[in-house]
């Protein structure tokens, strides 16, 4: 059985992040990720393949790269994140904003022409997409301690060590030791899939349990075109929509194409009885309605329903209300798991719960708490 000082669960951004500074302290680690991919929810356009249920019809064939998950980030107070950006020679831009909005307040109302709006400080987004981010990170690490298609079943703290136990996708299973366990994935997810044994404690169970999942209960729908058509009506491609399906839509163009993406406004729940292609006929529809009959004819489409994906959302998450939730205790108070459990997520994040420079924030804590337990061992 391999034994390690650090086991890291999970392989989106935070958990990258915290393999890239562990080993800029040479410390030895095993990075464990269900998915058969790493980024978590960091996810482009170009990592789905054909055969995906929600991935695309047509393509753009020059490499573009459309998040399907977080878009944005804001260097002026994001800082952490934003050094990481300079750092991983990260190329950025300001998110498109330039002229009028549409907008749709009923059914018996055609849209309607508006004053656009602009961020305030400007929403950034990364050349390459935010997997531009993740993919830089990977590059610095040492793959071979990076181990995909992995489900952690079982964590259990032997009262010397603490053994974790994950299968493949063929059932085959392994184990492990660690001194000290990262949990970079949501909270919710961690205490509804992972077996703990002893249990958590029970203040620890009931906060992790109740702390909504980002992104889990959303859809994002992309449709891309030869052009940005719109921006020839003096249009910024924002839209906004009181009947949806897409409840609000942006610009989403770069290597020349055009790109129109929209957060989908069907509840969760509703939506596992729609099909993906006639939600996204629909999705198509309403960018016609909003933006002309160009939008009827995207060079490809992509939709990307969070909340049926098994590996970020749980069945409390269709029920939830999107927003962010409070940051809740990321280690026990107390007992066994008190100074060898530490969670990572983005969701364990003081002041950016559940966004990409969250993940940042408390991979960074994370690490750092870690380094002085393993000091004083």
């Amino acid at each position: 059985m391999q034994k390690i000082p650090v086991a890291i669960i999970g392989g989106g951004l935070s958990g990258l992040y915290a393999a890239y500074l562990l080993e800029q302290q040479g410390i030895d680690y095993i990075l464990l990720e269900a998915r058969n991919m790493l980024g978590g929810r960091i996810l482009s356009s170009k990592s789905l393949k054909d055969n995906d249920a929600d991935a695309h019809t047509g393509t753009t064939n020059n490499g573009d790269s459309f998040d399907l998950g977080p878009s944005w980030y804001w260097p002026a107070y994001q800082q952490q994140l934003a050094r990481l950006v300079d750092e991983l020679d990260l190329r950025s831009f300001a998110q498109f904003e330039e002229g009028d909005m549409m907008v749709e307040r009923s059914v018996n109302q055609s849209p309607v022409r508006s004053p656009g709006y602009k961020s305030s400080p400007p929403s950034m987004r990364l050349i390459g997409g935010m997997t531009a981010l993740t993919e830089a990170l990977y590059s610095r690490l040492d793959s071979s301690r990076i181990h995909t298609g992995q489900i952690v079943c079982s964590i259990h703290h032997t009262g010397d060590y603490v053994e974790i136990s994950s299968e493949d996708s063929l059932g085959k299973k392994a184990t492990l030791q660690a001194q000290h366990v990262l949990l970079a994935l949501p909270p919710r997810l961690a205490v509804t899939n992972i077996d703990f044994q002893p249990p958590l404690p029970v203040e620890l169970a009931t906060q992790w349990q109740a702390t909504a999942t980002w992104m889990a209960p959303h859809a994002k729908y992309f449709a891309v075109y030869d052009k940005p058509f719109w921006r020839e009506q003096g249009l910024s491609g924002e839209g906004r929509s009181a009947i949806g399906p897409l409840v609000e839509s942006h610009d989403a163009s770069q290597n020349g194409h055009g790109a129109l993406f929209g957060f989908v406004g069907v509840p969760a729940a509703s939506r596992q009885s729609v099909s993906t292609e006639v939600l996204k006929d629909y999705c198509r529809a309403q960018l016609v309605q909003l933006f002309g009959a160009e939008a009827n004819a995207p060079i490809a489409e992509y939709l990307k329903d969070w909340a049926q994906d098994p590996f970020t959302a749980t069945a409390a998450d269709a029920h939830s209300d999107g927003q962010h939730a409070s940051a809740p205790m990321a280690k026990a108070k107390s007992g066994v798991w008190t100074d060898c459990l530490t969670g990572i997520g983005s969701e364990w994040s003081r002041q950016f719960p559940g966004y990409v420079a969250g993940a940042i924030e408390a991979a960074g804590f994370g690490v750092e708490g870690l380094v002085e337990n393993l000091s004083r061992d």
